[in-house]
């Protein structure tokens, strides 16, 4: 197997063969489950007001990956989302942009010209989301098509079965392979964690995606429960920390499915800032994959600037 980068020699050998890989991965240390769920509730405590929290706030509307994902989704829906990604509060010119959009492949073209210029990213989904099931082929073509239409950004789900079954080597060729199709976009890996079923699978599967390339590990497709959770999102930012300290380089996390209020994004920020470091509380680094997340950050900032509580009636609700 041929690493995607050049790597310390430890982790060169890693990647040697399959034997390797599986001897590597099954050699990380083993998740503290009880540990890991009492740091995450723990810190999932901490209080943030007033000045701070409207900051937390701005931070965390320039983190979203604002998304639809659904078989009804039209043109028109992602022009609309496209132009709320550009203005998220009209009324509010001081609100960040979003950091991308994320939408079907053949959305992209859409998004992308509406896009145009404004620095947000065009993220889609791509390698027969959200199961994975295919051949090599059409999910290739499915990442290839997506950089042609315009997608910056393109979101991979990971052979679920193949890691649970140990064919370690054949997850981390894919995901070589779509890294190069990717050409210039950035890609995030998909783990599917709620299927992954204990910590020590979503660590091992977290740096099997950092070794084959990853830019981004990313918790859920959204389709399947439980998705993203606080102590699945502290062992991902561990992997990432650890990466960096390996490596020297900086690799990012993004927790999608079910962040749906403004109380949960900012437990996200403190576990980011705690577990992996203020280095990674930025766009470039940390991402929420949500639909509905914006509405409340929008209506909870404006409740901290106006001094009572705005609703949805003065923010666009998807």
């Amino acid at each position: 197997m041929a690493a995607p980068t050049t790597l310390p020699s430890a982790l060169a050998d890693a990647v040697r063969d399959e034997s390797s890989l599986r001897r590597f991965l099954h050699g990380l240390p083993g998740v503290d489950q009880v540990g890991v769920e009492q740091r995450a509730a723990g810190l999932g405590t901490r209080s943030i007001k007033k000045a701070s929290k409207l900051h937390a706030i701005d931070l965390a509307i320039s983190m979203v990956d604002l998304t639809t994902l659904e078989g009804a989704d039209t043109h028109g829906k992602v022009r609309s989302l496209a132009a709320k990604a550009k203005r998220p509060d009209p009324e509010r010119p001081d609100v960040p942009k979003v950091a991308a959009v994320c939408v079907y492949p053949d959305m992209v073209r859409t998004a992308a010209d509406e896009l145009q210029g404004t620095g947000i990213n065009i993220a889609s989904v791509a390698t027969a989301f959200p199961s994975g099931r295919s051949t090599m082929d059409i999910k290739l073509a499915d990442t290839r098509f997506a950089v042609e239409q315009g997608a910056t950004e393109v979101d991979m789900v990971i052979d679920r079965g193949a890691f649970l079954s140990g064919r370690y080597g054949e997850v981390f060729e894919e995901i070589v392979k779509v890294k190069q199709a990717c050409g210039d976009a950035h890609l995030k890996v998909i783990l599917e964690t709620g299927e992954l079923v204990t910590y020590d699978n979503v660590r091992r599967a977290s740096w099997l995606a950092l070794l084959a390339g990853g830019d981004f590990i990313k918790t859920s497709t959204g389709k399947v429960q439980p998705a993203a959770t606080l102590p699945v999102t502290h062992v991902m930012l561990q992997a990432v920390r650890d990466w960096k300290n390996q490596t020297g380089e900086l690799r990012g996390v993004k927790p999608a499915g079910g962040i749906r209020t403004t109380k949960d994004a900012i437990k996200y920020l403190v576990a980011v800032h705690e577990v992996a470091g203020p280095e990674w509380l930025d766009p470039h680094l940390f991402r929420f994959g949500a639909s509905t997340l914006l509405n409340d950050l929008l209506m909870q900032r404006r409740t901290q600037l106006d001094g009572h509580y705005s609703g949805p009636d003065y923010v666009t609700v998807d």
